[in-house]
C-alpha cells in the first residue's frame, strides 16, 4: 500500500452497507413481524448475505446483491423456523431499499465535499438498491459516482472490485482513500493498494487478521476531515 503524503488524498470511496446505511435498521420490522425473533432474524440475515457473496464469488456463480439478500433472508427464516410468507418477504426486502443512514453520514460527506474531494460509493449492492438507498438518505448530490460490483460480476474483497474506484473517480490509486466500517473490507482495499480508513462503529469490535490492516481508524465519519487535512 502506498503511504499517504501531505495532500495526497483527492478522492474517497465509501462502502455502503454497514458504513453509510445501517443494515440493522430492519430489526424493528423483523421484530414486528416475528415477535421475539427480530434481532436473531436480522443478524442471521446479514451474516448469510455476506457469506453468500463470498461463496458465489468462489463458485464463480454470480447473482446480484438483491438476489443474494433475498436468499439470505429465506435461509435465515428457515433456520429460525419462521413462517416467511410472500407478503412478509416482500416487505422485508423493500425495507432494504430504504435503510436508515447513520446520523454522521450526511454531515461528514458535506464536510468532505466542501474540502474539494471527489466522493463515491463502492459497494456490493445492486445498482437500483444503491440508487434508492442514496436517494432516501438525501446524499445523492454529494456523490460523484455510485459504483456497483455488478460491473465486474464479483463481490468484495476481490481486487477487481477496488480497481473500479480509480476509473470512476478519474484519479490515480494512490490518491484514493477507501472508507468502510467492515474491517475485512479495509483489508481487501488495502491489499488492492488503496489508503484505508476503518470506521470502528463498535469500540469492542476486534480487527481481522488478514495482513492489510487499515491505515487509519475513526469512530464516526465526521472524524475524517481532520485526519485528511493532517496528511
Amino acid at each position: 500500500m502506498t503511504a499517504a503524503t501531505e495532500g495526497s488524498i483527492k478522492a474517497l470511496a465509501f462502502d455502503a452497507y454497514g458504513t453509510l446505511f445501517d443494515v440493522f435498521s430492519v430489526t424493528s420490522l423483523c421484530e414486528q413481524m416475528f415477535p421475539g425473533n427480530g434481532t436473531a432474524l436480522a443478524m442471521m440475515w446479514r451474516a448469510k448475505q455476506l457469506q453468500y457473496t463470498l461463496l458465489r464469488s468462489m463458485m464463480d456463480r454470480y447473482k446480484d446483491f438483491w438476489q443474494v439478500t433475498h436468499d439470505g433472508l429465506v435461509y435465515a427464516a428457515h433456520a429460525l423456523k419462521l413462517d416467511l410468507d410472500a407478503n412478509k418477504r416482500t416487505r422485508l426486502m423493500d425495507a432494504y431499499t430504504t435503510l436508515a443512514a447513520f446520523p454522521d453520514v450526511k454531515p461528514g460527506l458535506q464536510q468532505l465535499k466542501a474540502m474539494g474531494l471527489r466522493l463515491a460509493v463502492l459497494s456490493n449492492g445492486e445498482p437500483k438498491m444503491l440508487e434508492s438507498a442514496v436517494r432516501n438518505a438525501g446524499i445523492a448530490d454529494l456523490l460523484d459516482a455510485v459504483i456497483s460490483v455488478d460491473e465486474v460480476k464479483l463481490f468484495k474483497p476481490s481486487p477487481r472490485v477496488y480497481e473500479l474506484a480509480p476509473t470512476h473517480l478519474n484519479a490515480p490509486k494512490h490518491s484514493i482513500g477507501f472508507v468502510t466500517s467492515n474491517n475485512w473490507d479495509a483489508h481487501g482495499a488495502g491489499s488492492a493498494g488503496l489508503t484505508t480508513f476503518w470506521i470502528q462503529r463498535a469500540a469492542t469490535e476486534p480487527a481481522e487478521e488478514l495482513g492489510y490492516p487499515p491505515a487509519h481508524v475513526v469512530h464516526v465519519l465526521t472524524d475524517l476531515p481532520n485526519i485528511i487535512r493532517s496528511f
